[in-house]
């Protein structure tokens, strides 16, 4: 029980990948599909005064993934399988 204490405490004094992950998917859907999901990482840092350069560690995996399908439909990487 404390131990479930203390980690609430910690999740909401600092930022965690999943809670980073859930913010960037509010933005993405609160734009309707409009803003991709490089772009809310770039909005969510610019709202919150955020080093881009510094959230790189809070990027989880599927946010990774989605980020990665962006870039590639954008022509920024080349299309794996």
């Amino acid at each position: 029980m404390q131990d479930t204490n203390l980690d609430e405490l910690f999740e909401d004094k600092f930022m965690t990948a999943s809670k980073f992950s859930l913010e960037v998917e509010k933005i993405v859907q609160s734009n309707h599909g409009g803003l991709n999901y490089i772009d809310a990482v770039i909005v969510y840092c610019d709202q919150n005064d955020i080093e881009i350069d510094s959230v790189s560690k809070l990027i989880s995996k599927s946010l990774k993934e989605k980020i990665k399908v962006d870039a590639q439909n954008m022509n920024y990487m080349k299309r794996t399988s």
